[in-house]
C-alpha cells in the first residue's frame, strides 16, 4: 500500500459513517463537504460527475475548512469544493503559496459579503448603514430577548466569515450594542424566514450568491469601501489573541470562491486536475443550488443527479481530454 493510500485509509477510518462493514474498501477520492447548501451541493455534483465521466468513486465527507486544507496538505483529502476568498488568503498563503501542496483552480464565482436588513428594519426603523448598529435606539427594534441588545446572526461557528464579523463588529463598534449570534446557518436563516413572516425586523450576515435574495426582499447595508491598509485579519487558528490583533473598521473586499484540489492529484489523476479547473459554475446556479437544498429540502445527493443530467453537456465538455 503507498503513502499516499495509507493517509486516505486513516482518514476514512475516521469516519465510521463512510463504511458500510468491516470488509469496505476505501473510496479513490475524498471531497470535503462543506456544512451550507451550495457548499454541499457542489460536492455531490462533482461526486456523481466524477463517477460518470471517469468511473471514479469519490467520498463527499462534511467536514470544516481547516480539518479540509490540513487533509489536502497530508494527501487525506483530495478536492474542496468553495474556498471563498479572501476569507481563507491566510490558508491559501500558508497551503498554497508556501508550502505548495494545494492549488485552487483559476475559475472562480462571484459573490459578496456583509450585513443585510430585512425591508422592515429598513425602512421602519432606519437600519440601513452599517453605522445604525452602533445606535442603540435603532438596535432595540432587533432586539428579541428584552435585554437591551439587539442580536444579529453572523454566521456558524466554523465559518472563517464568522470569525472576521466578530472582527467587524468590534471595530465597528457595534459589537457593544448588539448580541453576535454563532448557529448553524439553517437555524440563523429560519429567523429571518419568520421575521418576514410576521413582518418583524431582522439582520443578519449575508452573502451572495444565496437563496434568501430569492425569498425575501433584503436590504444590503452601507459600509465604507474596503480599504486594504484598514483590513488586518488574524484568524483564531493562528493566534489565540486573534480579536486584540485584528482591526477591520470597513466592508469586506470583492469576494469569489473557488475549487481547490491537492496539487498531488496532477500526478495521480492529470484528467481530473483539468476537469476541476473548467468547473464554471455561475451565481445564478449557485443561487438555485442554495434554494434546492435550504428551502426545498431536496437530498443534495439526489439533486446533484438530477443536476448532472440536466446539465449532461456541459459536463462531458468540463472532463474532455
Amino acid at each position: 500500500m503507498s503513502k499516499w493510500q495509507s493517509f486516505r485509509m486513516m482518514a476514512l477510518a475516521a469516519s465510521t459513517s463512510l463504511f458500510a462493514g468491516a470488509g469496505a474498501q476505501a473510496a479513490d477520492l475524498v471531497i470535503a463537504m462543506p456544512n451550507w447548501s451550495s457548499g454541499q451541493a457542489t460536492a455531490n455534483i462533482l461526486k456523481v460527475a466524477l463517477k460518470k465521466e471517469f468511473g471514479v468513486e469519490a467520498d463527499a465527507v462534511e467536514m470544516g475548512t481547516l480539518i479540509a486544507f490540513a487533509g489536502l496538505n497530508s494527501g487525506t483529502v483530495d478536492i474542496h469544493p468553495e474556498v471563498w476568498l479572501p476569507n481563507l488568503d491566510n490558508l491559501v498563503k500558508q497551503y498554497v503559496t508556501d508550502a505548495g501542496t494545494v492549488a485552487i483552480s483559476p475559475v472562480g464565482v462571484p459573490a459578496w459579503q456583509g450585513i443585510c436588513a430585512n425591508r422592515t428594519a429598513a425602512d421602519k426603523y432606519g437600519i440601513k448603514d452599517i453605522s445604525d448598529l452602533s445606535d442603540p435606539k435603532k438596535t432595540a427594534a432587533v432586539d428579541t430577548d428584552g435585554d437591551g441588545r439587539g442580536e444579529m446572526w453572523i454566521g456558524a461557528q466554523t465559518w472563517s466569515s464568522t470569525s472576521i464579523e466578530r472582527i467587524r463588529a468590534n471595530s465597528y463598534g457595534y459589537a457593544k450594542t448588539v448580541t453576535l449570534l454563532e448557529m448553524p446557518e439553517d437555524v440563523g436563516m429560519a429567523a429571518v424566514d419568520a421575521a418576514e413572516a410576521t413582518e418583524q425586523p431582522v439582520v443578519f450576515g449575508c452573502y451572495a450568491p444565496h437563496a434568501v435574495f430569492k425569498l425575501h426582499d433584503i436590504v444590503r447595508l452601507t459600509e465604507p469601501p474596503y480599504d486594504p491598509a484598514k483590513w488586518q485579519i488574524v484568524l483564531p487558528s493562528e493566534d489565540p489573541a486573534w480579536e486584540t490583533k485584528s482591526s477591520a473598521p470597513v466592508g469586506w473586499d470583492t469576494a469569489h470562491y473557488h475549487i481547490a484540489y491537492a496539487t498531488a492529484l496532477r500526478k495521480e489523476h492529470p484528467e481530473i486536475v483539468k476537469f476541476l479547473e473548467r468547473v464554471d459554475f455561475k451565481p445564478e446556479e449557485s443561487t438555485e443550488m442554495s434554494y434546492a437544498l435550504q428551502v426545498e429540502r431536496q437530498d443534495p445527493y439526489e439533486f446533484a443527479q438530477q443536476w448532472v443530467t440536466k446539465n449532461d453537456a456541459r459536463v462531458k465538455g468540463w472532463a474532455k481530454p
